[in-house]
């Protein structure tokens, strides 16, 4: 029992990380109906210089048990690339989906072309510096805290962005914007506005994701492609453009990636196909998807 429990903690906190950047692909596509494969790179990004950043923030003596705020710090830093890369988007808005993977995809190979000049083919990693939260110990089971406080912050997460969503006149504006965007220009929204924050913000949930994981993972060049696979499995089974979608895709993803690295290893990336091929069968548009008219 206390074996499942670890398993079980240990897939959340997966999907919590998992969440975050799904929810970023979910944000843009469900706005400005673009399908961000470079949502992965954003991750990797987040990663290694969250990585960078802690090590130069110890070396200059802040205290280890500032390690999370350091990489939210990191994170945000990360997200800056957001608006340039949206500027470059601009010329695929509205065209045929192959344009936009294109041209997201050769992004995704400029990015790790990026990160192998800055930090080396190598993966990089923290010490044991997620320890200075310590850990929950209750029998045999043992977690450590600063996974407790991930899971809170991917929760805190949702909470807020569905708060923006729908009780802000802001979240308003985005939510007209993507249900129809010529009467959204016509009543006055500045839709390239919208568009340049909705994808800062998206970006911002991708490096987030990225800096929050690498205490306990490390940081590799193969990171962004592995990542964005299982963010749009989470996409597929929740169904594209739905955040409640993005958090039980994550959810599930997670959990049954947890529960195949114990059962059977070699099963674990299978096993988050299969459930994307049954869903794409008995549920095209995913759980809380609607279907295309």
């Amino acid at each position: 029992m206390t074996a499942f429990a670890n398993v079980v903690l240990g897939g959340i906190f997966h999907a919590a990380v998992l969440f975050l950047v799904a929810a970023g692909l979910q944000l843009v596509f469900g706005v400005q109906k673009i399908v961000n494969l470079a949502c992965g790179s954003f991750y990797a990004l987040g990663a290694y210089f969250g990585i960078s950043l802690v090590n130069a923030a110890l070396h200059t003596g802040v205290p280890a048990v500032l390690l999370l705020p350091i990489l939210i710090i990191a994170g945000l830093l990360m997200a800056l690339v957001g608006p340039p890369i949206e500027r470059l988007l601009r010329s695929v808005y509205g065209r045929d989906e192959s344009f936009q993977l294109l041209l997201t995809f050769a992004l995704v190979l400029m990015f790790q072309d990026v990160l192998r000049f800055i930090w080396g083919a190598n993966p990089q990693s923290l010490g044991s510096e997620v320890l200075v939260y310590g850990k929950l110990s209750w029998g045999d089971f043992t977690v450590p805290i600063y996974n407790l406080l991930v899971i809170a912050a991917a929760l805190a997460a949702a909470g807020l962005i569905g708060l923006f969503l729908r009780r802000t006149t802001y979240g308003r504006l985005l939510r007209a914007t993507a249900e129809n965007r010529a009467m959204a220009e016509a009543l006055g929204v500045n839709v390239r506005t919208v568009y340049a924050s909705v994808f800062s913000l998206g970006t911002l949930l991708g490096t987030l994701g990225g800096a929050l994981v690498v205490p306990t993972s490390a940081a590799s060049l193969d990171m962004a492609i592995e990542f964005v696979i299982e963010a749009f499995a989470v996409v597929v089974i929740g169904g594209l453009g739905s955040m409640a979608g993005a958090l039980v895709g994550a959810l599930l993803v997670g959990l049954i990636r947890a529960l195949s690295l114990v059962v059977y290893p070699e099963f674990e990336i299978l096993a988050i196909y299969l459930i994307v091929i049954a869903t794409l069968l008995l549920r095209p548009a995913g759980l809380f998807g609607k279907a295309a008219s």
